[in-house]
């Protein structure tokens, strides 16, 4: 992949895991589809990839200022 391709991933990815992470829109959704249940396990999930998305930005960051 390309550091622009890396880049825009790093960027979408972190802003739609932050923005599911800190607003109710899934737990909204879930509830809406019956999957309530599931809820609890959002942050376990949702947490992670919000770093994953972080340091994929960081990186994709130092590689365009290195090449």
């Amino acid at each position: 992949m390309s550091n622009n391709k890396l880049l825009r991933l790093g960027i979408f990815g972190t802003l739609i895991t932050a923005l599911c992470c800190f607003t109710p829109i899934l737990v909204i959704v879930f509830g809406a589809l019956g999957l309530s249940a599931v809820t609890g396990y959002l942050d376990i999930v949702l947490l992670p990839a919000l770093g994953a998305f972080v340091l994929l930005t960081v990186y994709a960051l130092f590689k365009r200022q290195t090449a």
